[in-house]
């Protein structure tokens, strides 16, 4: 007897974000980020939505009249039931609350029945038996990539797409990106005189307290990275959106306070740097994930899929702490964050690449008279310690000592800090620790070497 299995589906969840949109036309905001006419099973119902999605991108509301309208004019009124199948989908579903709830049982269902689909293509590329095992992989791991490419709500975007949204760039370069790199610079010379550069299949851990750099030092890193020496970077922020990170950019790249950015209140003269910046910046191969709460599945499959189709030299993640793990989560903070960071030391060797990631510190550091950080302070987890192949701490007595008067009456006898900012290199697994002098321009959220500053040994 043939085991004849239809594709898993649910008509009444389909109906009942139909349903829902007919009571409630707003309610399409919550779903409109995820769910996509292709996600259903029954034809009519994907006409059905179909029809509310034209009504969404054209900004006109969603009801039992337009929607009537709209298949109307498509010439599917009537092969989708009606005005009778409309009023029958309103009085099935009470209310539009659940909208969501319905929804994501529409778009489970349907990743479902693609897996299926991408196992049938797997399963024929093994039948094709081809003479490079290579190839074969590759083109299996390129249907998953495919597939996995729907998940989330946000995805690696090139930081062109989102410069788009303030101004014109020029088209992309079609220059061919360069073999290989050894290492990755960060074109801060003390650092990469230390460190020998980043090197691949290295765990690099940046780590202080909130509002000492960390986030800054990583996009300073980022751009020297890919804009001195063109190496295609992977940058994941829980923390902070992508437009966020972008103006912050431009603002360190153009001199100009991003306030002044963001509003316009510019000069002329600030506004031809601006335009200059985004010229550079648009050429820089970054792309940009800001997917709030990142499990490290996802991000690892991202990571591996922008590798397999464009070559990383470089994987950044801001910050550690708020990445999820798999499976552990909620029973052990320490046993997550520990998995995570040998999932992060792990990826980095997977795919070659120097993997750098920002690192919260406990408080420990506040109740010590010195304030620098220590190995120790790393928090959640001693893992992070262990699997890091570097440490670097940012330092900063000018966030202690808020003026003047403060650090002259704790210290008679020294200039103020102002703007200075010290990288202490904890942890060099294969090479010296010390400290490097840097300064921080608090304006623009920017490091700067010191140019004649020699490195110290520790």
């Amino acid at each position: 007897m043939n085991d004849v299995r239809l594709p898993p589906n649910d008509n009444d969840a389909e109906e009942a974000v139909i349903g829902s949109l007919l009571i409630d036309g707003t309610a399409i905001f919550q779903i409109a980020d995820f769910l996509q006419s292709a996600d259903y099973y029954f034809e009519q119902n994907k006409w059905l939505y179909e029809a509310c999605m034209a009504l969404y991108e054209r900004d006109e509301a969603i009801n039992q009249v337009t929607l009537a309208q709209e298949l109307s004019q498509k010439g599917r009124l009537e092969s989708c039931g009606g005005a009778a199948r409309l009023s029958y989908l309103i009085s099935i579903c009470p209310t539009s609350l659940d909208i969501e709830h319905y929804a994501r049982i529409v778009y489970r269902l349907s990743v479902m029945r693609q897996m299926i689909s991408a196992g049938d293509r797997i399963s024929a590329v093994g039948y094709e038996a081809g003479p490079d095992v290579e190839d074969s992989l590759a083109k299996a791991e390129s249907i998953l990539f495919k597939l996995r490419r729907g998940q989330g709500t946000s995805d690696l975007t090139h930081i062109r797409q989102v410069l788009d949204k303030y101004f014109e760039v020029a088209p992309p370069s079609t220059e061919e990106r360069p073999e290989e790199l050894p290492y990755v610079l960060s074109s801060f010379p003390g650092l990469d005189e230390f460190l020998g550069g980043f090197q691949r299949a290295d765990l690099i851990i940046i780590a202080g307290r909130p509002s000492m750099g960390k986030t800054s030092l990583a996009l300073n890193i980022a751009r020297n990275a890919a804009v001195d020496h063109r190496a295609c970077v992977a940058h994941f922020s829980a923390e902070m959106a992508r437009d966020s990170m972008v103006l912050r950019l431009l603002s360190s790249e153009s001199g100009v306070n991003s306030r002044r950015v963001r509003f316009g209140q510019h000069t002329e003269d600030e506004e031809r740097r601006v335009m200059e910046a985004t010229g550079v910046l648009s050429e820089a191969p970054i792309y940009i994930d800001d997917t709030p709460m990142l499990r490290m599945a996802e991000m690892r499959s991202k990571a591996l899929r922008l590798n397999y189709e464009r070559g990383i030299d470089m994987v950044i993640i801001d910050y550690l702490q708020l990445m999820q793990g798999e499976g552990i989560r909620g029973e052990n903070r320490v046993q997550e964050i520990s998995y995570i960071s040998r999932s992060l030391k792990a990826l980095a060797r997977e795919i070659n690449a120097p993997v750098l990631a920002v690192s919260q510190l406990s408080r420990a550091v506040e109740w010590r008279a010195s304030h620098e950080p220590q190995l120790s302070d790393l928090r959640e987890s001693g893992s992070i310690e262990q699997d890091a192949d570097v440490v670097l701490f940012i330092y900063r007595d000018e966030y202690y000592y808020k003026t003047e008067e403060e650090w002259i009456a704790a210290h008679p006898d020294r200039e103020y800090p102002r703007e200075e900012a010290d990288v202490i290199i904890a942890k060099h697994r294969n090479g010296p620790t010390g400290r490097i002098k840097m300064r921080f321009r608090h304006n623009l959220a920017k490091f700067e070497s010191l140019g004649s500053v020699e490195p110290t040994l520790l």
